[in-house]
């Protein structure tokens, strides 16, 4: 039996945008500016849009899970992004969580 084209991509945009919370939190334990963090997370696998990394990066902040600060670099001023004390604290957290339902995952598939 075929798959459903349309609920396929549902479904994969489903689970992508939860892990993708995640790959932002974590390549921000080091500082970055938007492009920089989507070179990183690309450089990984993880492609994403500037249309849904910058409202995520301005959820997270307002989250209390980033700080970022207006710099000016290469004559152009830059908002650099980095995981606040709560930030660290949290990925912590999911990365315990994500680890979990992975292991529970493998097993099962």
């Amino acid at each position: 039996m075929a798959v459903d084209p349309d609920l396929f991509e549902s479904m994969r945009l489903e689970l992508r945008r939860g892990s993708l919370v995640l790959a932002v939190l974590a390549c921000l334990r080091t500082e970055r500016y938007g492009y920089t963090l989507r070179q990183a997370l690309a450089a990984d696998g993880l492609e994403m849009e500037e249309s849904t990394l910058y409202p995520l990066l301005r959820r997270l902040e307002s989250q209390g899970l980033l700080d970022s600060e207006w710099r000016e670099e290469e004559k152009r001023k830059k908002r650099f992004y980095v995981l606040s004390p709560m930030g660290v604290a949290t990925l912590a957290a999911l990365t315990d969580e994500w680890r979990g339902i992975n292991a529970s995952l493998d097993k099962m598939l």
